[in-house]
């Protein structure tokens, strides 16, 4: 089942809530909405479907009106200050932009677990995704198309020295055309380990 929810803030953020009321929840933030990116995203669908198969709801979230990255991050973190007070469990999911997002949120935010498809390294913002990463407390997957040019991710992958993250490649590109379902099985598989 699937119901709209508005996130509290002094942004308009909308969100999609799939599940059936269970005690977890996992939040998505879609890839960049400059390009495109929206809750309705396929990599961000394909995760909620197999989350809800494994009895996890999913947020699947849509940011205010851009704001360089950084109203995005204030969306993201009311978004899990909605879910900490409506779950017991929380994570945090995001897809190449909404990846940056979740790694750096993560870094702020004391939750159950947060999984990257596809980060870049950096924002235009300025902000520095791999201090982030290293500065995670909660157990963290990174996701990554090995033959991925739109982002620079070999840095997070073969860089991070923090022993609560796990790196899985999968032989795609960017978008993960013809990998989604696998890739969201993984992502899926991680969340209901660490919760």
């Amino acid at each position: 089942m699937t119901a709209p929810v508005s996130i509290p803030g002094v942004r308009s953020v909308r969100a999609a809530l799939d599940g059936s009321g269970g005690p977890a929840v996992v939040i998505a933030c879609p890839p960049h909405p400059q390009q495109g990116g929206t809750r309705s995203d396929p990599r961000l669908q394909s995760v909620a479907d197999a989350l809800n198969n494994r009895g996890i709801d999913c947020l699947r979230i849509d940011y205010g009106s851009w704001d360089q990255g950084i109203g995005e991050q204030t969306d993201t973190k009311n978004a899990v200050k909605w879910a900490n007070n409506n779950y017991q469990t929380v994570g945090l999911f995001g897809y190449s932009f909404g990846a940056a997002l979740t790694l750096l949120v993560a870094a702020q935010n004391n939750l159950n677990g947060a999984a990257a498809l596809a980060p870049p390294t950096s924002l235009a913002s300025g902000d520095n995704i791999n201090a982030a990463l290293q500065s995670i407390t909660c157990p963290v997957l990174i996701c990554y198309g090995e033959y991925d040019t739109t982002v620079d991710w070999q840095p997070l992958v073969n860089q991070q020295l923090n022993s609560n993250v796990q790196t899985t490649g999968f032989p795609a590109d960017h978008l993960f055309t013809g990998h989604h379902h696998s890739a969201a099985a993984t992502i899926a598989d991680f969340f209901l380990r660490v919760f």
